[in-house]
């Protein structure tokens, strides 16, 4: 259900890092422009304010963590920007994405002004955070079932909501041997499994991703000192982090995309992969009715099997670039049915304003 133009309002978003440069959260800046299209004015209040490249009619507001605020002068920003924010204006819903934090703190003066919240969070992780935005939501919502780590019949599962206008094949492709792995540089992602399962194999990696914020660099230092101990480094490119459009073109140019998150991780970096038309493995079963009858060749049974990930490799390596690019095209249309941007913000604005999702056509 979109809202009729003539009854379009105010939408606040909680969200947790505005930056379009992001190279983990600069998504959220084409799904804050996205939404933009159903509502007169939207309003963002966001932890951290990088490049803000976001629609006219849209404001940010910031509780200062990129100017390195304490955490008690971002609990008062947050109350002033709200507090403010809601004496100003009627908001017709709030979405919280990524951010069970303010959606409990904002609760209470939300619930005063007769505003409803709908957070989205995408995690196995359960946490304190988490429990009290679950209680105090109007809804709670994810891409799967699965990757919500509450039980609670407030759960709408809306898929997830990649713009397949940006990340897309490149119309000039190439003969690659390259295989991508787009992860933050954690054990839980498994770069290991893969250096070890493509030791032998005639191929490049490319590890995009870095450690990410509170971690410390254990993992990513036992990952070096495994390429060492392969003797694989003249093969194996740490790219760090990157911007979305870097990882776009990573993907371009990659045979292989590689994704080894466990259950209650559906991780939209395989999506992207599979909407650039490259050929994806993963290790959650989630992606299993994505992949339709190329299953078997694309998904190991955990993401520990080092065996059948080698033998999966060294099979999508020695393809024809036809039948690769047959498999990519196929996984790319899977995301734009039922992944794609477009789609998720229909059925969050139905979610956001009615509980359910949207009756199927």
């Amino acid at each position: 259900m979109l809202i009729p133009e003539n009854q379009r309002q105010r939408l606040l978003i909680f969200n947790l890092r505005t930056d379009a440069d992001d190279h983990i959260l600069g998504f959220t800046t084409r799904w804050i422009n996205e939404l933009a299209h159903y509502y007169s004015y939207v309003d963002i209040l966001t932890t951290h304010a990088g490049r803000i490249a976001v629609a006219d009619n849209v404001r940010v507001f910031s509780t200062g963590r990129e100017r390195d605020n304490s955490r008690l002068a971002r609990i008062a920003n947050f109350y002033g920007h709200l507090s403010r924010l809601l004496l100003q204006h009627h908001y017709d819903a709030c979405f919280a994405h990524m951010q069970p934090l303010f959606a409990a703190m904002g609760a209470p003066l939300l619930t005063l002004r007769g505003v409803k919240t709908t957070t989205w969070y995408t995690h196995r992780q359960r946490n304190k955070q988490v429990e009290w935005a679950t209680r105090l939501s109007y809804r709670v919502v994810s891409a799967v079932e699965s990757s919500f780590p509450v039980p609670t019949p407030k759960l709408r599962a809306l898929g997830h909501g990649i713009d397949t206008d940006f990340y897309h094949p490149t119309p000039h492709p190439t003969v690659s041997n390259r295989i991508v792995q787009v992860a933050r540089l954690t054990d839980i992602k498994h770069q290991h499994i893969l250096l070890q399962a493509a030791k032998n194999l005639d191929c490049e990696i490319v590890l995009v991703g870095d450690i990410p914020d509170g971690f410390g660099d254990g993992y990513k230092q036992r990952l070096h000192a495994m390429v060492d101990e392969l003797g694989i480094r003249d093969k194996v490119i740490f790219a760090g982090a990157q911007t979305p459009a870097q990882v776009v073109e990573w993907y371009q140019g990659a045979a292989i995309a590689i994704n080894l998150s466990p259950i209650g991780l559906f991780d939209k970096a395989a999506l992207e992969g599979m909407a650039c038309g490259v050929p994806v493995i993963t290790s959650n079963p989630e992606f299993s009715p994505l992949n339709g009858h190329y299953d078997e060749r694309l998904r190991i049974s955990a993401p520990d099997a080092t065996d059948e990930l080698q033998q999966k490799l060294d099979y999508l390596l020695n393809l024809s670039p036809d039948k690769s690019q047959t498999i990519g095209i196929h996984l790319r249309e899977g995301v734009i049915e039922h992944h794609s941007l477009t789609k998720l913000v229909e059925k969050l604005i139905t979610v956001m304003h009615t509980g359910e999702l949207p009756t199927p056509n």
